[in-house]
């Protein structure tokens, strides 16, 4: 079985880099610079973010099926992320070091599992969720 994990098109996001705090925030949005690594991990570039970078914290729905289960959280987006990240088959270096909640959803976005991948563990999660 193989698979795809790719960023957010960072196209949605082109009217908020650089804009002014107060335009920021009338939409939920904050601007943050990250101070350590890893502790930002950006949703386009799939990366955690360089000390110094400038990020955006903001509200991304990211099942948006007619559900109960959509959902929608606070995501970081790096200010200098310009391409979608594209990994095929890969664990992007922003979920190796971590812990993963994976949520299993069906073709009409109902939840059908779910399970947490350790570090260095989500490429064996996520095939064994597709196993499933």
């Amino acid at each position: 079985m193989s698979f795809v994990i790719r960023g957010l098109d960072p196209s949605q996001f082109e009217h908020l880099v650089g804009a002014p705090a107060d335009v920021l925030a009338r939409g939920g949005v904050i601007r943050r610079v990250a101070d350590s690594k890893p502790g930002f991990p950006c949703r386009v570039s799939l990366e955690d973010a360089e000390p110094g970078d400038t990020l955006l914290l903001l509200n991304h729905e990211s099942h948006r099926a007619a559900t109960p289960y959509r959902s929608a959280y606070a995501v970081f987006v790096n200010e200098s992320a310009r391409e979608a990240a594209l990994y095929e088959n890969e664990i992007p270096p922003v979920m190796r070091a971590r812990p993963i909640a994976l949520r299993h959803f069906d073709s009409a976005g109902m939840l059908i599992g779910a399970s947490l991948a350790l570090k260095g563990d989500s490429r064996e999660a996520i095939l064994a969720a597709f196993e499933n």
